[in-house]
């Protein structure tokens, strides 16, 4: 009886080493399959992104969308000249207000010539609409910033999206006994999903 326990345990020793042998085979093998697994190249969308926030178009020639770059700097040039234009019109206009209720007639060589004819009030209108004008001009330059970073992420997410092969239409009649209709149904095939989008009834 001691025998056979002893035979038993000596099989059962032999039986878990030749378990754990195998076990570290597949591991190796493992391993050595992502050693030699080229490494894909994400195309990041976050990289755009940052990319066109700190230099307009950077992000548009990350994505290899070259013909877009002049597009951004037309955009961002034009808000920009008309920020440049309307503070300097907003400046002078302050400077003619100023000079006129000043009283001092040698302050008045200092207004611009077509400024000298025109009224105290009515220059006072026209430099509080300039100063909204520089506002909106502020406005759309961050405007046309930002749209440049969200056309470089959105380029960026569609670079990476595929149809699938096996898209497919086809019409399918279909026959409702209960309703006592029948009619066509359009149907895509998105590999194993089927959508239906439409249903004609006659």
């Amino acid at each position: 009886m001691k025998y056979l326990l002893l035979l038993s345990a000596l099989f059962f020793c032999q039986l878990t080493s030749g378990f754990d042998t195998d076990t570290i085979i597949p591991k190796k093998i493992i391993k050595n399959k992502k050693a030699d697994t080229p490494v894909v190249k994400v195309h990041s969308p976050r990289k755009a992104a940052i990319l066109s926030a700190v230099v307009p178009g950077l992000g548009q020639v990350y994505n290899k969308k070259y013909w877009k770059v002049p597009l951004v700097y037309i955009a961002l040039g034009t808000s920009a000249g008309f920020f440049i234009y309307n503070r300097r019109e907003y400046i002078d206009a302050r400077d003619a207000y100023r000079n006129k209720l000043d009283n001092n007639p040698d302050n008045d060589a200092d207004i611009q010539d077509k400024f000298k004819p025109v009224d105290p009030e009515s220059i006072r209108r026209y430099r509080n609409g300039v100063r909204q004008y520089v506002d909106y001009s502020v406005l759309a330059f961050i405007l046309c910033w930002g749209l440049n970073v969200v056309d470089a992420a959105v380029d960026a997410h569609l670079k990476s999206f595929e149809l699938t092969e096996n898209l497919t239409m086809h019409v399918n009649p279909y026959i409702n006994p209960a309703a006592g209709s029948s009619g066509m149904q359009l149907v895509f095939d998105l590999g194993k999903r089927k959508t239906k989008l439409s249903k004609i009834s006659y």
